[in-house]
């Protein structure tokens, strides 16, 4: 049994290659928490910090057969991390815009119209992400969230667990929240409960 902790960075890349799991692991271990320190300390936010990572080491088993041992496993990992989190705060600014500008509305008393048309339009974006779902999620999802079934009620109709009905409409508001940002996703919530 290969001991992979003893072995560095280059060779770990060309194992994931060719044996995969067990130097994942071993990346994953490497890495992981100096990753999510970093994170955390840029965005405050230890859900947000732990999903970037996540999602970070997700891309690398993804694209494991392209990687290149020379260029170094860290560079990979840290230039990754540094791209979501420019992404996460490009986005956070973007919803700041939105909440701001909801807010000046609100207090200006007469945006009715603009406000039911950023309503609808709010509303079309969330039923193209929504059926851009996989197809058995979305249909867990929409009954669920349209025609207000429980998970045991979808679990019965669909012949399925209970456990698979919770896990994929957790997987489709993870998904939802990705592609449409926190103040989308909180009105969606809002909005089909």
């Amino acid at each position: 049994m290969l001991i992979y902790s003893s072995y560095t960075d280059s060779e770990l890349v060309d194992l994931l290659k060719s044996e995969g799991y067990a130097a994942f692991t071993e990346i994953y271990e490497r890495y992981f928490g100096l990753l999510y320190v970093h994170a955390k300390k840029k965005v405050r936010d230890q859900e947000e910090a732990r999903d970037m990572v996540q999602e970070i080491f997700i891309s690398l088993w993804n694209r494991r057969e392209f990687m290149e041992p020379e260029k170094g496993i860290s560079s990979y990992l840290y230039t990754a991390l540094r791209n979501k989190i420019i992404d996460w705060f490009a986005h956070q600014d973007v919803n700041s815009r939105y909440v701001n500008s909801f807010q000046v509305f609100a207090n200006t008393g007469n945006c009715v119209t603009d406000y039911l048309v950023r309503e609808n339009q709010f509303a079309a974006l969330i039923e193209k992400e929504v059926h851009s779902l996989p197809p058995r999620m979305r249909e867990i999802f929409e009954l669920s969230r349209k025609v207000h079934l429980s998970h045991r009620e979808i679990a019965e109709q669909l012949n399925i667990s209970e456990l698979t009905v919770k896990t994929q409409i957790k997987y489709a508001l993870r998904t939802l929240r990705v592609r449409l940002g926190i103040l989308i996703y909180f009105y969606f919530l809002m909005k089909m409960k």
